[in-house]
Parts: structure tokens; sequence; C-alpha cells
């Protein structure tokens, strides 16, 4: 019995062993999907490469069909930081910004990023950058920093900007035409250029709180926003300023301005707001929910893409909400 029993057990190891060792059939791998409506977003902007949008841990995310996939772009070097800001000087060249002093560059329209500078030991958040008529770019952030790159954002070195304290700075904004330029932070920054940003010069205060953007409207007109509701319009280059008319006391951290004229703001509590008359006076035409909204982009067909401390949110273009006499929503 036991010769049987040994061939048998030799058959059925051999063919074990086949088996293990035979091509077979697997099953695909489920697609993994970026979970960006339950990632915090700081930054969307529209390039050639489609929708770009960043935020937590270092991730810049492209959309090639106006938000509905999503594909993660590619970094020549994982930070895990924060990224608080990407703008584009045109549909290919591109800066990203974040915490450590983290610069990238992009040359594809964000597809590709090489990184350019960062400071872990004593970099502090960089808010906003803006490549100057000369072609410099100048990079601001906390306590009153500011960079500047002489090669199209390969290298940076400290600016000295006259005057200047060290409040944070938000952000940096330019006119149409790159003549006029004008930068914001707390405490009511403003410091303005009326030479393509080669010569700064501040503004009067007309605001304690910090201001968190600007946007040029054209012809000198300016609008800048930022906590509790304040927002501010300028007729004369950023020389002077009055307060809008805002119906909502949350803070406002973003913008986009429509090709009719018509400036969006979004912001704390889910909140968009829309101004027809230069800035002016405002009407809430989106409020609800817990996140707060940190920028928009506006889609070919009306509708809004909109980042968020809680994801990317997609809404069709709304109508103004009506408003009492008192000013109240």
């Amino acid at each position: 019995m036991s010769a049987p029993v040994g061939i048998a057990m030799a058959l059925i190891v051999t063919a074990a062993s086949i088996y293990s060792f035979s091509p077979r059939h697997v099953p695909p791998l489920k697609e993994t999907r970026i979970p960006v409506d339950r990632m915090q977003l700081t930054t969307i902007e529209r390039s050639k490469a489609g929708v770009v949008a960043a935020g937590e841990l270092g991730s810049i995310l492209v959309s090639p069909d106006d938000g509905k996939t999503w594909k993660r772009a590619s970094l020549s070097n994982e930070r895990q930081a924060l990224i608080t800001r990407i703008t584009f000087a045109d549909e290919l060249h591109g800066i990203a910004l974040g915490h450590e002093g983290w610069i990238l560059r992009t040359e594809d329209g964000g597809l590709n990023w090489q990184e350019a500078h960062f400071d872990e030991s004593n970099g502090e958040p960089l808010m906003a950058a803006r490549r100057l008529p000369s072609g410099d770019w100048l990079a601001v952030g906390a306590f009153g920093q500011v960079l500047r790159s002489s090669d199209d954002g390969k290298s940076w070195q400290p600016e000295t900007i006259p005057n200047l304290t060290d409040w944070h700075l938000n952000d940096i904004a330019s006119s149409a035409d790159g003549r006029q330029w004008l930068i914001v932070g707390e405490s009511g920054t403003a410091l303005r250029s009326s030479d393509g940003g080669n010569t700064w010069e501040a503004v009067a205060p007309f605001y304690k709180g910090s201001l968190y953007g600007a946007a040029s409207l054209g012809d000198g007109h300016w609008v800048a926003y930022g906590m509790r509701g304040n927002v501010f319009s300028s007729a004369d280059g950023g020389a002077t300023w009055e307060a809008a008319t805002v119906p909502a006391p949350v803070s406002i951290y973003g913008h986009a301005l429509q090709a009719d004229g018509e400036l969006l703001l979004v912001g704390q509590g889910g909140i968009a707001l829309s101004s027809t008359d230069g800035g002016k006076s405002f009407n809430v035409v989106r409020r609800g929910g817990r996140a707060s909204l940190t920028d928009i982009v506006v889609k070919q067909d009306g509708s809004w893409l909109l980042s968020s401390d809680g994801g990317l949110q997609v809404q069709s273009a709304p109508t103004a909400q009506p408003t009492r006499k008192d000013g109240a929503a």
C-alpha cells in the first residue's frame, strides 16, 4: 500500500507545482479614485492642460475634462507640505507655492512640476506669486516675506520693498495691461505699483483687518476683500478706497472675474457673492454648508468648480438671492 500512496502524493505535489506556475487570468484591479470631493483644496486654476487644483499634503491634481475626472500631477519632490496657491503666467508656465517656502514650477500647464525652492528648517508659508512685465516672478508670504526670480522661477532670492512691515502678505494682483499692481495682507496692509512692479508705495490705511485677496476690474478699478465680509473698491488705481455694501459678514478667500464684468467672491460657510457694479455692492448668490470656499473657476457651460477645505464642489450658475433693504440677506 505504501508505494501507491507515495506515487499518489508525488503526483499531487507535481500537479500543484504546475498549477502554481501556470499562467491564468487575474481580475483587473479596481481603479483607485482620487477623493477630490473630500480633500482640502486651497486653489484652483485653468491652464492648457485643463483645470488644476491643489492643497493638502502637497497634492496637485489635473482634470482634462472640466472637473469630471482627475489625475495626480508629477512632482519632482514629494514634500507633504500644504500648497497654498497656484498661478499661471500663461497657458503653460506656472508656479505653485506652499508651506516651508515651497516653490514648484511647470512648463506644461501643470502636468509636471519641478521643485525650485524649499526650506524645511526656516521656511515660512508663501501665499501668492505673479510674473511681472519684466519677466521676473515675485512671490509674497508670511511675515512680510518677498522673493524674486529672474530666471523664470528656477531660483529665488529675497527681495526688499522699502518700509514693508512683517505683516503677512496674502496676495499680489495686477491689471490686465500689467502696469498697475497691488499687494494686500494682514492688518490692512496694501502696497501699489504703477510701473509694472518696479517700485512700490504704501497705501494710506483704510482697514485694520486682514485682506486676503484683490482683483483688478480694469480702467483703474480695483476690489480688495478680507475678513468678516469686508470688501473695498477703488476707482483711482488703488490710491483711495471705499467700503462696499456686502450683505454677509463672512470672510472672503477667492474670486473670479467674468467676461461681462461680473465679479464673484467666495468664502466662509460656502458663500458666494456677486457684483455687477464694479465692486460697489454685492448680492448673495450662494450660501450654506460647513466648508469654506477657497477659490472658483467658471466652466464653459457657466457652472462653477469650487475648491474648499472640504473638497471640490460643483454647482450650476445660481441666481442672486433677494436682500432686505437694511442690507441683511
